[in-house]
C-alpha cells in the first residue's frame, strides 16, 4: 500500500487536523522534531490545538511557532525551559501547561500504542503530582497509578522510510518518535530520504508500516542546536 503525499500540507489536509486536536509531536529539544509538519500546522492556522510533546521548543523554530501564531491551547510536557514566550503565555493565563515527569510521559504514551490503558509508577509519590490519584503497594513501596496517553494524530520524524511506512530513525532522533507513532490515530511521517517498499532490511526496520498512515520526503531541514556547548580551544 502506497502512503506517500507529496506535502505536509497536503498530509495534514488528507488527515483531517481541525481546530481542537490533540496532536503528538515527536522530537526532543530540537532533536527529531517534524519541522515540515509544524511548519504545515501554521500555515494551515489549526487552532485549539492540545498538543503531546517532551518540549515546546524555542522562542522561532519548532513548536515554538504554534505557541507564536496562538495555535496552542494546551502542553503536555516534561521541559518547557527554554521557550519564553512559554513562560509568558503561562503566567498571563493564556495556556494550560500539564507538566509530567519525562519518564512518565514516555511510559504513558508506549503504553497507549501499546494498548495498555493504565501502569504504576513510583514516580512523583508523595507530591502534589498524586493528588487525586489512585495509590497502591506493591512489595512494600506505594505506586501511583497513571492512564495511557492517546491522540487524535502523531507527527513524527525519520531518517529513511519507504512507501509503505516503515521507518528508521538515526541516532538521538529515536526518541519519543517511535512510542509517538504508535499511540497517535493517525500518524504523518516526514524523513528525510524516502525509498521504495522493500529497500529497507526489515531487521532494520524501528516503526513498521502498521502504524503510519501518512508518509513524505521532507525538505529544508535546518536541525538546530537547542544549546551549542564547545570546549575552548587550547
Amino acid at each position: 500500500m502506497n502512503k506517500v503525499v507529496q506535502s505536509a500540507a497536503d498530509a495534514i489536509r488528507r488527515a483531517g487536523i481541525r481546530d481542537g486536536a490533540t496532536i503528538m509531536a515527536g522530537g526532543f529539544g530540537l532533536c527529531g522534531i517534524p519541522e515540515n509538519c509544524i511548519a504545515a500546522l501554521r500555515d494551515a492556522g489549526v487552532k485549539g490545538l492540545t498538543i503531546i510533546s517532551n518540549n515546546c521548543g524555542v522562542d522561532d523554530f519548532g513548536l515554538g511557532l504554534l505557541l507564536k501564531t496562538r495555535q496552542i491551547k494546551k502542553m503536555v510536557s516534561s521541559y518547557v525551559g527554554e521557550n519564553a514566550e512559554f513562560e509568558r503565555q503561562f503566567l498571563a493565563g493564556e495556556l494550560e501547561v500539564d507538566l509530567v515527569p519525562q519518564g512518565t510521559l514516555a511510559e504513558r504514551i508506549r503504553a497507549a500504542g501499546a494498548g495498555i490503558p493504565a501502569f504504576y509508577t513510583p514516580t512523583a509519590v508523595g507530591t502534589l503530582m498524586a493528588e487525586g490519584k489512585e495509590t497502591r503497594e506493591f512489595n512494600g513501596r506505594a505506586y501511583l497509578m497513571e492512564h495511557a496517553l492517546h491522540a487524535d494524530f502523531a507527527i513524527v520524524k525519520a531518517y529513511i522510510g519507504d512507501h509503505s511506512g516503515n521507518l528508521v530513525y538515526r541516532k538521538t532522533a529515536r526518541n519519543f518518535n517511535p512510542m509517538m507513532a504508535q499511540a497517535g490515530k493517525i500518524t504523518i511521517a516526514e524523513v528525510e530520504k524516502l525509498v521504495p517498499t522493500g529497500e529497507i532490511d526489515p531487521d532494520h526496520v524501528h516503526t513498521p508500516g502498521v502504524y503510519v498512515q501518512y508518509i513524505l520526503e521532507g525538505k529544508d531541514y535546518e536541525k538546530r542546536i537547542e544549546q551549542r556547548t564547545t570546549r575552548p580551544k587550547p
